[in-house]
């Protein structure tokens, strides 16, 4: 696949970055490409991807950023490329100071692409469908602020798999392995699998174990507080749930497309370099 229309979208207030936008624009453009720089919160982005008017997104940021552009390139099935600006990346493929060497690369075509699953969540009200989500990394039911723990009953395929009393559940996709999941000690998944991820936070006196389902399961969260209770989705602003809610969780058909130029092992050298950074995690010295 020859790339000719790449579209850069920066994190609009990171520091530097817009520097570094302009280096890779360059960068590109003397490689022969049509290059536009757009930040994600201001741009007419979706309307572009949406007629077909760009062969490839590059994010220019962290994590935070990837998740944005991923959930803007899904459904057209456009590829997509993160250059990490942050402190660490596990969704990024380039840092700041390798891009130089893999962007001819990319103009030529010499690269892999790999395909990182997505849920659907939606949240019901009795019989209302009251809204319908695309997922990257995990879909979360909470408590909302008071600190108290709420009931969650968990059932997949129609049965009972387990009624939760804890901070939250987290139904996660592979990708979303290392993000929340892994800070509440769920496994860490490689990016390629299909499977849905579900972990509890915080249990109080129930199961604590994480489970693994494959990608075809249904699963519904139904929440049952005497307090507030939340659906959060990538990390997103809390949407609010009732007593009689579900929110139901299963594959979606769209996946992103990651571009990657590394062989399969990059995603556990990149881990490796994490829990060294962390021993906390990887219970290094």
């Amino acid at each position: 696949r020859i790339i000719k229309r790449i579209v850069i979208t920066v994190h609009p207030k990171m520091s530097g970055v817009n520097n570094q936008a302009q280096q890779v624009s360059e960068f590109l453009q003397n490689l022969g490409v049509l290059v536009e720089i757009c930040k994600t919160d201001n741009c007419d982005l979706p309307q572009k991807l949406a007629a077909g008017e760009i062969d490839l997104l590059i994010a220019l940021g962290g994590d935070g950023t990837m998740l944005r552009a991923g959930h803007l390139t899904s459904p057209y099935g456009i590829p997509l490329l993160g250059i990490n600006m942050g402190r660490f990346g596990f969704l990024m493929q380039l840092g700041r100071d390798d891009w130089q060497e893999y962007l001819p690369r990319l103009v030529n075509g010499d690269f892999e692409i790999e395909n990182r699953m997505m849920l659907k969540a939606e949240h019901w009200r009795k019989e209302a469908l009251l809204a319908s989500f695309q997922v990257m990394n995990e879909v979360v039911v909470c408590r909302g602020q008071v600190v108290r723990p709420i009931r969650v009953r968990a059932e997949v395929d129609g049965y009972t798999l387990a009624s939760f009393v804890a901070d939250g559940l987290i139904a996660s996709t592979p990708t979303g392995s290392t993000a929340y999941a892994m800070a509440v000690g769920g496994p860490i998944m490689p990016p390629e699998l299909r499977n849905i991820l579900i972990v509890p936070v915080a249990p109080h006196l129930s199961m604590d174990r994480a489970v693994i389902l494959p990608a075809g399961a249904c699963v519904n969260f139904y929440p049952a507080s005497d307090h507030q209770a939340v659906m959060s989705i990538d990390g997103h602003a809390p949407v609010s749930l009732k007593n009689e809610d579900r929110v139901s969780i299963m594959a979606s058909e769209n996946q992103v497309k990651f571009v990657v130029f590394q062989d399969p092992g990059y995603f556990y050298r990149n881990l490796s370099h994490y829990m060294e950074q962390n021993p906390s995690i990887g219970g290094l010295k």
